[in-house]
């Protein structure tokens, strides 16, 4: 079983019932999903561009993504309905938590001037966006084998019922947040 998730059961669930007095086990704050995309815009057009993020993201998440196309025209932005607009992977257990621990403990880290997450970026209901300007942070991508660099999006949902509760599950879960001055 993954480290990550077992730290979850056996530390973090506890603490967080204690700390916000939660009665049912089943109403602590867990992870949901993880969503990783890319919008590809102009490059959805050049087919060997688009086969090389999809493959980037197969990489990172260990899972074929899917293809996002567009519901309607848009003639300002040079939109059809049917193109291509995304390239998105959804993460859910084992593989969840495996990708969380990678985020957290290689990527991150990995990130030029990276001084911690805003602990505002949080949202009502305990869901974060990380963005990335390069996809080059993460383990799985050589840099000699790159194309052309590509920035995506990791959306991180919970079940928390608010920005409390989320931020401190995630601080919990190993997060690095900036710390308050």
């Amino acid at each position: 079983m993954n480290r990550l998730f077992e730290r979850y059961k056996t530390n973090i669930a506890p603490t967080i019932q204690k700390e916000f007095g939660i009665g049912n086990v089943y109403a602590v704050p867990r992870l949901k999903k993880i969503t990783v995309n890319v919008g590809v815009g102009k490059i959805a057009a050049d087919q060997k561009m688009l086969d090389a993020v999809v493959s980037t993201i197969q990489r990172i998440t260990g899972q074929k993504p899917v293809l996002i196309k567009s519901t309607k025209s848009i003639s300002n932005f040079k939109l059809r309905k049917g193109m291509i607009v995304g390239v998105m992977a959804t993460l859910r257990g084992r593989r969840m938590y495996d990708f969380l621990d990678k985020l957290i403990n290689v990527a991150l880290p990995r990130v030029r001037d990276f001084q911690g997450i805003n602990p505002q970026s949080v949202d009502g209901h305990g869901t974060i966006t990380i963005g990335f300007k390069e996809h080059i942070v993460f383990p799985e991508i050589r840099s000699d084998e790159i194309e052309a660099i590509h920035g995506l999006e990791v959306c991180i949902t919970t079940t928390a019922t608010n920005s409390a509760q989320g931020h401190r599950l995630l601080e919990l879960l190993g997060m690095p947040f900036k710390k308050k001055q």
